[in-house]
């Protein structure tokens, strides 16, 4: 049986780029794995080889629990990395290359954790439904929203999810904090357009559009959001003021995110909206005033603040600037405090007894987003036991990313007291 590092070195190798060719050689290698244990994989594609893998193992709850990943990656340059970022390797206790972190070291983890209970016979407490889904690194159209809208009967019975995003320790003196996901922002992707007064670049301008667009995102650009606090990172703060015997000044949580260092970083991006300048294009000859100008925004918000966030970013654009949604998705969150919270707490403390599971809101999106449309409650935990000199956030997206080999095993143990049954069956 294949180990977790193992998997996850295989699945680096495959490289699915986002955009790019697609996951169907990583979805396949998934679903030989998933079919070598005894289960029965349903591989489709939403377009030509973009791959989904569903599963469904059985329990004994007529309740059953999602666990989803996504096989593709964002692009990595070869010449930026130290090793090949689709190599795998395995170096200084750690697995290099694109997606060991963002999310083929949890996709290992969960078929790890599947392998293993199958090979002992273990059966989960109820069912669980594994997900293996293609296109998060975009918009999930050919991925999570084509799985909740084509092939929704897959997961019916689901209550709630588990995924990436939550779960890894950051080390906080005599304890190691876990943050477990309770909700994420919203997204808003927005394509900015400013029309103007086509003409020669060597006359006055009578309406250029690429000055209009320009002023436009420079006041975007420069605005300070207010700052608002919503209950789970309320929640959050009290708890890591509760941990390090320091409370937290609420009226400076700027100066505090950055006095807290890694814990800071828990909470710096997610308590308040924010609105990213991206891309920009307009003209196509030195001395022509074009007659539009485009440019792209990231935008993010709270829970519930979704119309303070659209009402401001159009107060700072102004009447010169029309807007249209590229992607625009609530900002979903799961009950907390809630038992099943608890269930998740219980599994990292049980394999770590200095762990001080916290709640936590993700400053940017995953696919709980899609499955949060037909009623699927998402947790962001996909545990892992980091070392203390590795950047965690700095590997999302970043070059070098790696994962260490002990904290993907700590993440088997602790996957594998939350779904299995105590008893092995006979």
């Amino acid at each position: 049986m294949k180990d977790v590092a193992e998997i996850c070195s295989d699945l680096i190798r495959f490289d699915t780029t986002n955009p790019g060719s697609g996951e169907r050689p990583a979805a396949e290698y998934v679903a030989t794995l998933l079919a070598d244990a005894g289960l029965e994989p349903e591989v489709f594609e939403s377009a030509p080889r973009r791959t989904t893998v569903v599963a469904r193992m059985a329990g004994d709850s007529p309740d059953a629990l999602l666990v989803h990943g996504h096989l593709d990656v964002v692009p990595a340059d070869p010449a930026e990395w130290r090793t090949h970022p689709f190599s795998g390797e395995v170096d200084d206790g750690c697995v290099h290359g694109r997606g060991a972190v963002d999310m083929k070291g949890s996709c290992a983890m969960t078929l790890a954790t599947v392998l293993g209970m199958r090979a002992r016979g273990q059966r989960p407490k109820r069912d669980v439904v594994l997900a293996f889904l293609a296109d998060e690194e975009a918009t999930g159209d050919y991925g999570s929203r084509y799985a909740v809208t084509e092939r929704r009967e897959l997961f019916d019975g689901v209550t709630e999810a588990i995924s990436e995003s939550g779960g890894f320790s950051v080390e906080a003196g005599a304890h190691r904090v876990y943050p477990v996901a309770v909700g994420e922002r919203g997204t808003a992707w927005m394509r900015l357009t400013a029309h103007g007064v086509a003409g020669h670049g060597s006359k006055p301008a009578a309406d250029n559009p690429v000055a209009t667009l320009a002023h436009a995102l420079s006041r975007v650009a420069a605005h300070q959001w207010p700052v608002r606090l919503t209950p789970s990172v309320a929640a959050l703060i009290r708890e890591l003021s509760e941990i390090t015997g320091q409370p937290v000044d609420l009226d400076r949580l700027d100066a505090e995110a950055a006095r807290l260092g890694p814990l800071g970083q828990l909470f710096k991006g997610q308590i308040r909206n924010s609105a990213n300048p991206t891309m920009l294009s307009a003209g196509y000859k030195v001395n022509v005033i074009p007659s539009s100008a485009e440019a792209h925004v990231d935008g993010r918000y709270l829970p519930g603040l979704r119309e303070e966030f659209l009402e401001t970013l159009d107060g700072l654009l102004g009447p010169k600037i029309t807007r249209e949604f590229v992607n625009l998705e609530d900002a979903p969150s799961a009950p907390y405090p809630s038992s099943f919270f608890d269930e998740l707490a219980g599994s990292l403390v049980a394999e770590d007894p200095l762990a001080r599971p916290v709640p936590y809101v993700m400053s940017g999106g995953t696919d709980a987003k899609s499955f949060a449309r037909i009623g699927i409650r998402g947790y962001g935990f996909a545990p892992l036991m980091l070392r203390p000199d590795l950047d965690y956030f700095g590997m999302f997206h970043g070059k070098d990313e790696r994962v260490p080999v002990a904290g993907l095993e700590f993440g088997v143990r602790v996957l594998t007291r939350l779904l299995a049954q105590e008893k092995t069956v006979e």
